[in-house]
């Protein structure tokens, strides 16, 4: 039972909720400082684990009678983890996300609860809304970037604005994947790929305003290459493989992005050693579910 249990925390997703909290982190500039502490580190990477998770794992929990019509071999319809076993799990990695999170500070103690919150709301009734589901789906992930910089609470008066990126990025995967099933409409596509631009230039741009635009151009052009191509795909052919197929790329992209963060903000090797984290997701895509 282990298996599909993990199955339902879409393992791969988990390593592109670590690349956003160390990108928070960069951001505040804890990576600059001499002989930092690692426990606050290793706690947020905990704890955005287990915040999306649970986030993942209650998605399921919700749609349990939608998939056992349109994915009747995910774990819950198909029987391979009842309802009460995958709601238990939810609730226990949403507690290790929540209380990893406070022994770091009450900042990220009360971050850890908001995303928390719009977790469940993205997941009961947020998806089912065309407009409001992509901007639900995207706090949570503007809310885990400013997870990371609340490893220092006085800088998010400072950098708290940048959660707006994420929060676009995410909207416009959300935008796509809602044609994942029945297949999609290509002027949304065409819209989700004017948001990627827009995500790229605001990075491109507060990278330059910092001095490191030349550090972060390597990671923007690798980002583009990802996610721009698949979508490209999708928009001539607007069907359910191709568009799930682009979704994948824009979740698992996500690391990159995250690295064009951390090199606007740090340096060229750390972005470097969060990239690596690409290969490990891209490896668990192969086994486990992305979407």
């Amino acid at each position: 039972m282990l298996l599909p249990l993990l199955r339902l925390t879409r393992p791969a997703n988990l390593v592109t909720a670590v690349a956003d909290v160390i990108a928070g982190m960069a951001i505040a500039g804890y990576f600059l400082i001499p002989d930092a502490d690692p426990a606050p580190v290793g706690w947020l990477c905990l704890s955005t684990v287990g915040l999306y998770g649970g986030g993942v794992v209650f998605n399921d929990v919700f749609d349990a009678e939608l998939d056992a019509v349109e994915r009747p071999e995910r774990p819950i319809p198909s029987g391979q983890v009842s309802l009460r076993a995958a709601t238990l799990l939810g609730v226990f990695l949403f507690a290790i996300g929540i209380v990893a999170a406070w022994l770091v500070n009450p900042t990220a103690g009360w971050f850890s609860v908001a995303i928390t919150i719009a977790s469940l709301v993205y997941d009961k009734y947020g998806k089912h809304s065309a407009i409001l589901g992509p901007l639900n789906m995207g706090l949570c992930r503007g809310l885990n970037l400013a997870l990371g910089i609340s490893i220092f609470p006085e800088l998010l008066s400072t950098w708290a604005f940048l959660g707006i990126i994420p929060i676009i990025y995410i909207a416009a995967i959300t935008m796509i994947s809602r044609g994942e099933v029945h297949g999609g409409n290509a002027g949304v596509l065409r819209i989700a790929g004017l948001l990627y631009g827009l995500v790229i230039g605001s990075i491109g741009a507060i990278a330059h305003q910092r001095g490191q635009l030349g550090t972060a151009v390597p990671f923007l052009l690798l980002f583009g290459s990802f996610i721009f191509p698949p979508l490209w795909r999708a928009i001539r052919e607007p069907q359910g493989r191709n568009i799930g197929l682009a979704v994948k790329a824009g979740v698992l992209s996500l690391i990159v992005m995250n690295a064009a963060w951390v090199a606007a903000f740090a340096s060229f090797p750390l972005a470097m050693l969060v990239v690596c984290l690409l290969p490990l997701s891209r490896l668990l895509a192969k086994v486990f579910a992305v979407t």
